[in-house]
């Protein structure tokens, strides 16, 4: 944290505006080098730029910003230049060509934010979720998170477990004293009560789920019209149709927003007992694999022969001769459109059941683990009469809720947290 960084903060050249920041101890010398002396602090400033040897690279406004009332806590600085390439180029080889100064890495000015005090752990996931985000609803969920509705949960949890520990390292200290000789009546109630609201938001539908989209798997015997379905539906000619059976060895996949809700649409191979060839036999195995990572399974096979909570669908509407089913719950031509709104706007209402709501902070698996912990420790602290061993498992929820928030974290985890995010960021 004693160098001092630079980084392309906006989007890559040639662009209409560049943004390059500054973070670190010599951000003032930075910036007074380049534009001949030092703005004034938080007032934009129109400046030439000029390097070592006084050729102007560019006219720019310049930002003074002194910490610690930054984004990352320290000095910085920014400066909003033309963004052609031959700009960017010559401004970043004469920071570079400056004492003490260096590129930033990846996500290096959130790491310092986050060092800082100015995020916690949490919010700095849902900012990499923000930056990542494709849909509305990934878009909304991450907000959350990096808004800090997550971090702020957890603290309000973190200082109610406080009080009881308090409580219970008094009876534990002072027994002898009568005014501190026995835990609040309602102190095991109230214990209930957080382990209940954490349990509450751990069963909430997952990050993992709105990240990757609602995993739609397309199921049935060869020649079913999985393939014509599945390119309907990511509209796009992605899968090889035939009417050859084994015409798909492998598993297809196609993420799709649909109404602002993310899907993941898999083409899977025809599922028979007898493979026509190995390299058929191996899509199948891979399609039987698939069917249990699947959040829904559209079935086009024969009525009742597909996984259970499958919907049945009746494909090839528009074909004399199709095999027909007595209840389908959606009968349907990819070909010529028929019943495909209908399919539509039924796995729309599937997807949002089974994502977060919108703005609804959701658990990544690091968070949804940790929680899991601190609820444990929780309900065995209910039922625990030993003041030791109720100390000791309010301990181990207070350390889970630290891990969470990243208090107590582990340099490994953060250079993987970090990676994620891209120069500059």
């Amino acid at each position: 944290m004693t160098d001092t960084i630079f980084a392309l903060s906006s989007g890559a050249p040639p662009a209409a505006i560049g943004v390059i920041r500054i973070s670190g101890p010599g951000a003032s010398d930075a910036l007074a080098a380049l534009a001949g002396r030092l703005p004034a602090p938080r007032r934009a400033s129109y400046r030439a730029l000029r390097d070592a040897a006084g050729d102007v690279l560019d006219h720019a406004l310049v930002l003074w910003l002194p910490g610690p009332g930054t984004s990352t806590g320290e000095d910085m600085a920014e400066l909003h230049c033309h963004g052609g390439r031959a700009i960017i180029a010559a401004i970043e080889k004469a920071l570079a060509a400056m004492p003490k100064l260096r590129r930033a890495t990846s996500g290096e000015f959130t790491r310092r934010a986050f060092a800082h005090g100015k995020i916690d752990l949490a919010e700095a996931e849902g900012l990499a979720d923000l930056l990542s985000a494709e849909t509305e609803l990934q878009r909304r969920s991450a907000m959350a998170v990096a808004g800090g509705a997550l971090s702020r949960q957890v603290e309000d949890w973190r200082e109610r477990l406080l009080l009881a520990s308090a409580a219970v390292e008094a009876v534990l200290d002072f027994a002898d004293e009568d005014d501190v000789a026995a835990l609040p009546p309602d102190f095991t109630q109230q214990l209930a009560g957080l382990s209940r609201e954490i349990a509450g938001w751990l069963a909430r539908p997952r990050a993992e789920v709105l990240k990757e989209g609602f995993r739609v798997v397309l199921a049935g015997p060869p020649n079913a019209g999985k393939s014509t379905l599945f390119n309907a539906l990511v509209e796009s000619e992605a899968a090889i149709t035939a009417p050859i059976a084994g015409t798909t060895r492998d598993v297809l996949t196609k993420p799709v927003a649909i109404e602002g809700a993310p899907f993941l649409f898999a083409d899977t191979a025809g599922l028979r007992d007898e493979a026509g060839d190995a390299v058929e036999a191996i899509g199948v195995e891979r399609a039987r694999g698939e069917l249990l990572r699947a959040d829904l399974i559209l079935w086009l096979g024969d009525e009742g022969q597909g996984p259970d909570g499958a919907w049945e669908v009746e494909a090839q509407a528009d074909r004399a001769g199709h095999s027909a089913k007595r209840r389908p719950r959606h009968r349907l031509s990819a070909v010529t459109g028929e019943g495909m709104d209908a399919l539509r706007s039924d796995l729309v209402r599937a997807a949002r059941a089974a994502l977060p709501r919108p703005g609804e902070a959701a658990l990544n698996a690091r968070q949804h683990r940790l929680l899991g912990e601190a609820e444990e420790a929780l309900a065995a602290a209910v039922r625990s009469s030993d003041p030791l061993l109720l100390a000791e498992n309010l301990r181990l929820a207070r350390v889970a809720f630290d891990a969470l928030l990243g208090r107590a974290t582990t340099e490994d985890m953060l250079d993987t947290l970090f990676g994620r995010f891209c120069i500059g960021k």
